[in-house]
C-alpha cells in the first residue's frame, strides 16, 4: 500500500500528558511571573522564536504551541531574545522536556537583507517594526545560546529557515555551499516541512524519557547518525540521475608515482559503501538514497545540481524514500539522514488545528505597540495550506508540500463569526480567505494512486495535469455562504490568485470579480519570454489574457472599474536584457508604473537558486553536457533588469539609455509614444553615485563578520576616517 494511504495516529489522538491539569492559558507565557499565576513550576517545553510573540494561527510558534498545549504539555515562549548572551535563554528557567527553535515566519536572512544585501530598516515581525531584534542565521544563533545556557537540553529546530536549510545549501549572502543547518547549529534534531505531526510525536516520545538519538523513524525530521545501519540499502543517487564523472580525470602529464597520477584513497575511518542500483518495492521501506556529501557539492556546482533534483523527486509523502549526506571526512564524518517528508494533515485534525483557543491577538507585554505583520493578518482566515504549482523560485512547494490541505467549511465560517464577535477593531471586512494561493481550496488529484505514485514537480505546468481536478465550486460556495452572515460587509481575496486555473472556472472569476475585489488585484504573471517562464515554471501571457478578459467583463457586468495589477520579477535565472526590455515596452505599452519591484533572490533550497549556483537546469536530468541557463549576476546586471521594470524612473535613465545603445536598441530613446525613454534628464535626476548612502554601524560590522564584500559606503567611511577631522561645530552642522 502507498504510504500517502496507509492510516496514520490522529494528532489529537495521544494521551494527554500529566500537566493538562493546569489547564489553557489565556497566553503562552513569557515570564517567570506569568508562569507563577498559572502555577507553574517550570515549562515542559520552551519555543524560541525571532518574531513577536502573537497568538494568532498565521503564526508558527502560536500554531504549535498551542498544539503542545493541547497535548497537555506547559509550553512557554521566548520571543526575540537578546542574544548576545545566555541569559535571555535561562528567563522562564530549564525546560522539563526540550528547547523548540525557529527563526520565525520568515527566513532570519531574508528578513534582514534585500535581494540586493542591503540591510533592511524595518522588521514587520516586530513590535513597531523595529529593525535589528533578530540575528543573522538565527537557528544557529538561538540553538548555541540555548545550549550554552543547559547543555543537557535536546535542542529541535524547525520553521522555513531550518527546513530548507535541512541539507547542503547554496547560501547567497556568503555565496557558497553551506552545511546543513542541522550541523551548523548543533541541535539534536530538525523538524522540516509542517511540524504538527513530527513534534507532537517527538514531545511525547521525550516525555516517555525517549532521547532524540533514538527518534530514527519520524518522518518530517532529519537527524545526524555515525553511519547507515547494516540493515538498510543504500542507493547511488547518480544511479537515478546521472550527473557524469564524480571524480576529476587522472593527470595524462603527472609524473608517476605523484599523488595526481592517482585517484584519492579512502580517507582513514571512511565508510566504504557497495551501492544496489534498483531495489524491490518490498524493500523501499528500508532503503536510502545516497546524496553527494557536502565537501562534493561544495566543490562542483553541478554535483549541487544534481542533489537539488534528487531532492526535489523525493518530495512526494507517497513514495519519498530517506535521503542521507555525509558531512566531513574520516572520523569526523557525520550522516546528515532526512526521513521522507510528514503525511498531509486531514480535514479533521486540520479543524481542530486552526480552532485551538487563540487569542488572535498580541501578547499583552507589547501594550499598544503595533506589530505590522499582525496588522496585515488579523482578520484573515487561512482555508488551505500547500501548493501545487512547483514555481522554482518559491518555497511554498518545499515547505509545505504539493499537496492541499483543506480545512472544512463549517470550520471556516466558525473562524469568520468568531473574527466577527470577539476581536478587537473588526469593522465587517475580512481581509482574506486564502492560504499560500488563493485558489487551491479543495483542488486534488483525482486518483490518490496516482498522487501517491507522482514525481512531477507541479501539477500545472507545462499544462494543466489531466488527473487534477479544477473544479471550484466548493470554494465558490463557501464564499457566498461567509459573505451571507450577519455582520459581514466585504470578504477580500488577498492571497495569490493562481490565474491559469481560475480561468478553468468562469463561474469562480465571476465570482471574485463581482463580489470579493476592493478595486485591484494583484496577480504574478512574473516573465512574458519563454526564457524566464520555463524556468520558473509559470504559464505563459496568454493565460493572463484570457483570466484579464473574464475578469474585464465580469467587473463591467456587475458595474464595477476595477484592474489587475501584475507582478513580476528582475533577473530570474533564463532571463536576458532583451527578455527584460520586451517586458519594459509591454508594461509602458500597457500603462503599468510599478512602484515597487521585486528582484530575484535565490532562497536556500530553491530549484531556481540551484540554477543560479550552476547553470545548469534541474528540471531536466542533469549532466556534465546538459542545459546551461543564463544567469543574472552581479550588482550592475541585476540593477540593469530592476530598471527595466522601473523605466517610467528618471533616476534609471542614464542607466537604461547606455544598455540600450548597447544593445543595439538606441531607436527607443526619444520621447514617441513607441519609445521608452526620453533623451533629456530632468535637472537633479540620475544615478546616485557611489557611497551617497550614510553605513549604519550594522553595515560595518556586518562587512567584518559575514564574509561579503565591503559595501561602498563602508570603504568610503574609512576613507573619511583618514582624513582631517572637522571642528566639533561643523561636525554638528554636517550631521
Amino acid at each position: 500500500m502507498p504510504l500517502a494511504l496507509q492510516p496514520v495516529k490522529d494528532i489529537f489522538s495521544h494521551r494527554k500528558y500529566w500537566a493538562a491539569r493546569f489547564g489553557t492559558a489565556p497566553f503562552l507565557p513569557m515570564s517567570r511571573a506569568e508562569m507563577d499565576k498559572l502555577g507553574w513550576e517550570e515549562c515542559d517545553i520552551i519555543l524560541v522564536t525571532g518574531d513577536a510573540y502573537v497568538d494568532h494561527p498565521s503564526f508558527g510558534m502560536a500554531i504549535v504551541g498551542r498544539l503542545l498545549e493541547a497535548q497537555g504539555f506547559r509550553v512557554g515562549i521566548i520571543a526575540q531574545p537578546d542574544w548576545h548572551s545566555a541569559d535571555a535563554f535561562r528567563a522562564l528557567g530549564r525546560p522539563k522536556l526540550f528547547f523548540g527553535v525557529t527563526a520565525g515566519n520568515m527566513d532570519s536572512m531574508v528578513n534582514r537583507y534585500t535581494a540586493d544585501r542591503r540591510l533592511r530598516s524595518d522588521d514587520a515581525y516586530t513590535p513597531n517594526a523595529e529593525g535589528g531584534r533578530r540575528p543573522d542565521r538565527s537557528v544557529i544563533v538561538y540553538s548555541q545560546r540555548a545550549r550554552e545556557a543547559f547543555p543537557d537540553v535536546p535542542i529541535v529546530i524547525g520553521g522555513i529557515e531550518a527546513s530548507l536549510r535541512r541539507i547542503a545549501h547554496f547560501d547567497y549572502w556568503s555565496e557558497k555551499v553551506r552545511r546543513s543547518v542541522l550541523v551548523d547549529a548543533k541541535a539534536d534534531i530538525l523538524v522540516y516541512g509542517n511540524a504538527e505531526r513530527a513534534i507532537v510525536d517527538i514531545a511525547h516520545r521525550c516525555a516517555a524519557r525517549q532521547k532524540p538519538a533514538e527518534m530514527t523513524d519520524i518522518r518530517g525530521t532529519a537527524i545526524l547518525r555515525p553511519a547507515v545501519p547494516a540493515d538498510w540499502i543504500e542507493i547511488d543517487s547518480t544511479t537515478i540521475d546521472t550527473p557524469g564523472p564524480l571524480n576529476p580525470p587522472i593527470d595524462p602529464y603527472a609524473m608517476e608515482g605523484s599523488a595526481a597520477a592517482k585517484p584519492a584513497a579512502p580517507a582513514a575511518g571512511a565508510q566504504v559503501v557497495r551501492f544496489i542500483r534498483e531495489v524491490k518495492n518490498a524493500d523501499r521501506a528500508r532503503s536510502v538514497i545516497r546524496m553527494p556529501s557536502y565537501e562534493a557539492v561544495a566543490e562542483d556546482p553541478v554535483l549541487y545540481a544534481h542533489a537539488s533534483r534528487i531532492l526535489h523527486v523525493e518530495s512526494n509523502p507517497g513514495n519519498a524514500r530517506a535521503l542521507v549526506q555525509r558531512h566531513g571526512e574520516g572520523k569526523n564524518a557525520r550522516e546528515v539522514w532526512i526521513n521522507p517528508p510528514p503525511i498531509p494533515l486531514t480535514m479533521k485534525e486540520m479543524d481542530a488545528l486552526y480552532e485551538l483557543p487563540y487569542a488572535r491577538v498580541p501578547h499583552p507585554a507589547y501594550g499598544k505597540a503595533k506589530i505590522p505583520a499582525y496588522e496585515m493578518i488579523r482578520f484573515s482566515v487561512t482555508i488551505q495550506r500547500g501548493c501545487f504549482g512547483g514555481c522554482t523560485f518559491c518555497s511554498i512547494t518545499e515547505h509545505e508540500g504539493r499537496i492541499i490541505q483543506n480545512r472544512s467549511e463549517d470550520s471556516i465560517i466558525r473562524e469568520v463569526e468568531h473574527i466577527r464577535d470577539s476581536v478587537p477593531g473588526f469593522t465587517g471586512v475580512i481581509s482574506d480567505l486564502g492560504g499560500p494561493t488563493a485558489n487551491m481550496y479543495r483542488l486534488a488529484c483525482k486518483s490518490r494512486e496516482i498522487e501517491s505514485s507522482c514525481r512531477r514537480p507541479s501539477c500545472v505546468y507545462p499544462g494543466i495535469c489531466p488527473n487534477l481536478n479544477t473544479d471550484h465550486s466548493s470554494l465558490i460556495k463557501l464564499y457566498r455562504r461567509a459573505r451571507a452572515l450577519p455582520g459581514i460587509k466585504k470578504i477580500l481575496i488577498g492571497s495569490g490568485v493562481r490565474y491559469d486555473l481560475a480561468v478553468e472556472s468562469p463561474e469562480y472569476v465571476k465570482e471574485l470579480a463581482q463580489h470579493h475585489v476592493g478595486g485591484y488585484l494583484k496577480i504574478a504573471p512574473e516573465a512574458l519570454a519563454e526564457g524566464p517562464l520555463s524556468k520558473m515554471m509559470k504559464p505563459g501571457v496568454g493565460s493572463y489574457y484570457k483570466f484579464k478578459e473574464l475578469f474585464d467583463k465580469y467587473s463591467r457586468e456587475a458595474g464595477k472599474e476595477q484592474y489587475l495589477i501584475p507582478y513580476f520579477i528582475a533577473a530570474h535565472p533564463g532571463t536576458t536584457d532583451e527578455d527584460m526590455l520586451e517586458l519594459a515596452l509591454w508594461l509602458k505599452q500597457n500603462g503599468f508604473r510599478a512602484d515597487q519591484v521585486q528582484a530575484f533572490l535565490p532562497s536556500p533550497m530553491a530549484t531556481a537558486t540551484a540554477m543560479y549556483h550552476s547553470g545548469k537546469n534541474p528540471l531536466r536530468k542533469v549532466t556534465r553536457t546538459s542545459e546551461d541557463v543564463v544567469i543574472p549576476k552581479g550588482l550592475k546586471v541585476r540593477r540593469l533588469h530592476k530598471a527595466f521594470l522601473r523605466y517610467h524612473d528618471p533616476e534609471n535613465w542614464p542607466m537604461l539609455r547606455e544598455a540600450l545603445r548597447r544593445m543595439g536598441r538606441a531607436d527607443l530613446i526619444g520621447s514617441g509614444k513607441r519609445q521608452l525613454i526620453p533623451s533629456f534628464q530632468p535637472a537633479g535626476t540620475g544615478q546616485k553615485p557611489e557611497g551617497a548612502r550614510r553605513p549604519t554601524k550594522y553595515q560595518s560590522f556586518r562587512t567584518q563578520h559575514t564574509g561579503l564584500p565591503p559595501a561602498p559606503q563602508d570603504r568610503d567611511r574609512k576613507a573619511r576616517a583618514a582624513s582631517p577631522k572637522k571642528s566639533p561645530a561643523r561636525a554638528s552642522r554636517s550631521r
